[in-house]
C-alpha cells in the first residue's frame, strides 16, 4: 500500500540526500511551515546519533567535531538530541561516557523555526558523514573490569584536579612547584597502587582507551605534547589530525594523569608563550603566527626530553627499592598489554613531522619555557 510521504521526508530527500544549499532551503522550509513535524525532526535526530555511536562516537566526540564544523546553535541541538537518546539508551556505558553528557551545552536553542530547521538539517548532514572511529567500550560488554575502587578513584582524581588548578593560578613559582610536585606524587602513588590491586586480586584489568581533544591551531606541536606525556604515563598515543583528537590507549589511572598533566602543560605553555610574545612585540617584532608556532614546537620537544629523562631517572630509583620483585613484572606486563591493545585498535600508523618551525626566536622561548614548566618525574617506591 502507498502513502503520501511526510513533511519530514521529503525536507529530509530535498536536504539532506540532494546536497545543496537550494534543496536544504527548501527542507527547512518545509519544516518551518508544519510545526507537526518537529517531533518526527527530534527523533530522526536521535537515530542519527545512535548510529553515530555505534560507529565508535561519543559523545565529546560528537561535541567536538559540531563545534569545529558549525556553529553554537547546531552544538545545543546535538547536546539536546544526545541527553534524549541517553534516556532511551540501554547499552552499558562506563564513568567517562557519564562525564561526557554532564559536560554537553544544556541551553535550548533560541531562534526563528526557519533557523533551526536549517540549523538541524545542516547538523544532520554532518552526523551522516561521519567515518567510523576504532571502539574505545568494548570491554562493558566483556565483564573486564578498568575501575576497581570507582569511589576512591573520585576522592583522588579531585584533589589532583584542585592541586593542578592551584598550580597554574598562583603567581609564586614555588608553590606552583610544590602544588604540581604533591599532583605528581598522587599520580603516581594512584596509578601503582591500582596496577598492584589489579594484580594480588587477580582482577580483569585490562588496557582501555579515550580520546582527547588536539585543538587547532599548532595542533602538530600539541599532539607532540600528548605523545610525549602520554609515552611518560605508560599510555600510547595516536593522533587523528582530520578529525582533531589523539586516542590514548592504556590502564584508566594512567589515562586520567595523561588527560590531566596534558591539560596542566599546555595551559602553562599558553600562558608562557602570551608572556613571551608580549616582550617579542614590545621590542618591534610582529610574526607573531611562525613565533607561535615555533615557541609551541619547541616547548613539546623539551618537554618530551624533560619527561623521557624523568622516566628513566623514576626507573633507576624503582630498581633500588623494595618492592622491585613485585611491582617491575606488573608494570612489565602492563606495558605489553597497553602495546598489544594499542596494535589491535591501530594496526597501520604513521609518523607525522612538525612543519613551519622556523623562528628562532619562538624556539628558544619555547624551550625556554618547556624547562620553567612544572613536571616532576614519578616519586620513588617506599
Amino acid at each position: 500500500m502507498s502513502s503520501t510521504p511526510s513533511t519530514v521526508e521529503r525536507a529530509f530527500e530535498a536536504a539532506l540526500y540532494a546536497g545543496s544549499d537550494a534543496a536544504l532551503d527548501t527542507g527547512a522550509s518545509l519544516l518551518a511551515a508544519d510545526p507537526a513535524s518537529d517531533a518526527e525532526l527530534a527523533r530522526r535526530g536521535e537515530e542519527f546519533v545512535a548510529a553515530a555511536w555505534r560507529r565508535g562516537w561519543q559523545p565529546a566526540d560528537v561535541a567536538r567535531i559540531v563545534r569545529r564544523e558549525l556553529d553554537d546553535v547546531h552544538l545545543q541541538l546535538v547536546s539536546e538530541l544526545v541527553r534524549a537518546e541517553a534516556g532511551r539508551d540501554r547499552r552499558p556505558r562506563g564513568p567517562r561516557w557519564a562525564a561526557q553528557l554532564e559536560e554537553l551545552d544544556a541551553r535550548a536553542p533560541r531562534t526563528d523555526r526557519f533557523s533551526l530547521a536549517t540549523a538541524a538539517l545542516e547538523l544532520y548532514r554532518l552526523l551522516l558523514r561521519l567515518p567510523t572511529l576504532e571502539p574505545l567500550d568494548t570491554h562493558l560488554s566483556d565483564g573486564t573490569s578498568r575501575h576497581p575502587a570507582a569511589s576512591q578513584d573520585s576522592r583522588m582524581l579531585t584533589r589532583i584536579r584542585a592541586l593542578l588548578a592551584k598550580a597554574e593560578a598562583t603567581g609564586f613559582p614555588e608553590e606552583a612547584e610544590a602544588l604540581s610536585a604533591k599532583a605528581q606524587e598522587l599520580m603516581a602513588r594512584h596509578s601503582i597502587d591500582e596496577a598492584l590491586l589489579a594484580a594480588r586480586t587477580h582482577a580483569k584489568d585490562a588496557p582501555g582507551a579515550c580520546r582527547i581533544g588536539v585543538e587547532p591551531p599548532y595542533e602538530t606541536a600539541k599532539a607532540v605534547l600528548l605523545d610525549a606525556v602520554a609515552d611518560t604515563n605508560r599510555c600510547r598515543a595516536v593522533w587523528n589530525e582530520s578529525l582533531g583528537f589523539s586516542t590514548v590507549v592504556g590502564f584508566e589511572p594512567d589515562l586520567e594523569a595523561v588527560e590531566l598533566l596534558y591539560t596542566s602543560l599546555l595551559v602553562q605553555a599558553t600562558a608562557a608563550m602570551t608572556k613571551a610574545e608580549a616582550a617579542q612585540r614590545a621590542g618591534g617584532r610582529k610574526r607573531t603566527k611562525s613565533f607561535r608556532q615555533s615557541f609551541l614546537a619547541a616547548y613539546a620537544h623539551r618537554i618530551g626530553d624533560r619527561l623521557a629523562t624523568a622516566a628513566e631517572r623514576a626507573e633507576g630509583e624503582v630498581a633500588s627499592q623494595a618492592p622491585v620483585a613485585e611491582l617491575l613484572p606488573v608494570l612489565a606486563a602492563r606495558d605489553v598489554a597497553v602495546n598489544d591493545h594499542m596494535e589491535r585498535m591501530f594496526p597501520d600508523t604513521v609518523t607525522t613531522r612538525l612543519r613551519g618551525v622556523n623562528d628562532a626566536a619562538g624556539w628558544q622561548e619555547g624551550a625556554a619555557a618547556a624547562d620553567r614548566a612544572q613536571v616532576r618525574a614519578r616519586p620513588p617506591l617506599r
